[in-house]
């Protein structure tokens, strides 16, 4: 099983380069925070005392919470992609006597190896990030100045061990999720459906995308009814909101950028009518592929509008009522808690964008043999790019909207947030990832003999 995976592995490590980064940021983002939380537990108790501010527990429980949840998400969607990827492979696995149970294990082999390949340098990015974070808190005054990142085998050990086997623990629960289609049904329904798609999204992950939206709104409901003066927590409940809030846009996303998709192809097809139609076919005929391209754009979207707009939303209450948010030292842990969520989530579009298009080179080798010329194989994508740019946009917006407006109940009472006026870089930043995503990659996928990729001579 081993010497499979390995195989499979080196046959096609572009299809598991995905996972390994997200792997790579969760490790280092555990680790990050981990060694924040043994610097502060090994200092003497003088020595933490010594902190003007709320002292580094409370700093990096505030600031890693979210990052690792977005971790962990980045993970999970970047797996669960992978092994859709897959699915002919398997499939093919099935048809020569591989049981159910050998596909599952060859699916978690693939998983364990990935996570260890990544650990020992996920390991160090997360322990140089948290002596260069300890260094600026201790700088800015929110860490004590004795506090050191501990140097002793035993805590980095626990530390380490505890960041790996939190990343597989995930990584192996999504690949189970994952896997547990293709490993269910007959062989050669599975070697069928390898090359279709659901034409509808199922009733459990239907009802799943409901709980985990009444949940989002629960939380969104505590962070409008706290109290000004807890406008740090109502912060953090509200852009934890958020997230669940993406979690359920996730789950329910075939459905939700099937039915966005129809709404925004309209003008598409009257500015480019043969490109416009057959990039609205593409995108509605194939929904779980659009899905996996649009949700990595609403976790960029929502999650940074989310926390622009609170900024400015608390920036703009202070100014008749004193609020820590307005504080230099806070500001800056908000940026920099803002760029490590962005970071995440671009590192998640770009690697889904890239595979998304690139296992489409088939698709393309067809369209070419029935008439279609690189040039408009490439408008086709064009449209393709600006149609999941906007799909995942409005998506994020949603979410954003609903998680501003509670916490702005809470700081000024209002649900009407404030607007910060750079808030339109959000739209262009998601296009500027999005775009040059897919058309550089389509670009490449359209090489090559059209007959030889039909036939599955390269890949």
């Amino acid at each position: 099983m081993i010497l499979l995976a390995l195989g499979q592995m080196r046959r096609r490590p572009a299809a598991f380069a995905g996972p390994a980064v997200a792997l790579f940021l969760a490790i280092a983002t555990l680790t990050l925070f981990g060694l924040l939380f043994a610097a502060d537990v090994t200092a003497p108790a003088a020595v933490r005392e010594a902190a003007a501010g709320p002292g580094l527990m409370v700093v990096a429980g505030a600031f890693g919470e979210i990052a690792v949840l977005v971790a962990f998400f980045v993970v999970v969607n970047a797996l669960g992609f992978t092994l859709r990827r897959q699915h002919r492979e398997l499939a093919l696995l099935r048809t020569i006597a591989a049981t159910p149970r050998q596909t599952r294990r060859l699916v978690r082999v693939q998983v364990v190896m990935t996570t260890l390949l990544v650990a020992g340098p996920g390991w160090a990015a997360g322990a140089a990030a948290a002596r260069g974070l300890l260094a600026e808190l201790q700088r800015r005054g929110m860490a004590a100045p004795g506090v050191r990142v501990p140097g002793a085998p035993i805590p980095l050990l626990v530390v380490s061990a505890v960041a790996v086997g939190a990343a597989l623990a995930v990584a192996l629960a999504a690949s189970t999720v994952a896997a547990r289609r293709i490993s269910r049904i007959p062989p050669a329904a599975a070697l069928t459906a390898s090359s279709t798609e659901q034409g509808r999204t199922g009733a459990p992950r239907l009802l799943a995308a409901i709980g985990v939206l009444a949940g989002g709104g629960l939380l969104l409901r505590l962070a409008a009814t706290r109290p000004a003066e807890q406008v740090d927590k109502a912060g953090q409940a509200a852009l934890l909101g958020s997230l669940v809030l993406l979690v359920a846009v996730a789950l329910a996303g075939p459905l939700a950028a099937r039915v966005l998709a129809g709404a925004l192809a309209a003008p598409v097809r009257v500015l480019a009518p043969g490109a416009g139609w057959l990039a609205d076919a593409n995108l509605r005929g194939y929904a779980r592929r659009l899905s996996s391209a649009v949700v990595p754009v609403a976790l960029l979207a929502g999650l940074s509008g989310t926390m622009l707009v609170m900024t400015s939303t608390a920036e703009d209450a202070a100014g008749t009522a004193a609020s820590s948010v307005t504080s230099a030292t806070d500001v800056w842990l908000r940026q920099a808690e803002l760029a490590l969520l962005v970071c995440f989530a671009a590192v998640s579009t770009v690697n889904t964008l890239v595979a998304v298009t690139a296992e489409r080179r088939r698709e393309f080798a067809l369209l070419r043999l029935v008439g279609a010329t690189r040039p408009q194989l490439m408008r086709m994508l064009t449209a393709e790019a600006a149609l999941t740019t906007a799909v995942g946009v409005l998506l994020g917006a949603a979410v954003a909207g609903a998680a501003s407006a509670a916490f702005s109940t809470a700081v000024s009472g209002s649900p009407m947030p404030s607007l910060p006026v750079a808030g339109w870089w959000i739209a262009a930043g998601a296009a500027a990832l999005t775009v040059p995503g897919i058309l550089g990659t389509g670009l490449r996928a359209v090489r090559g003999p059209a007959a030889e990729l039909v036939g599955g001579g390269r890949d």
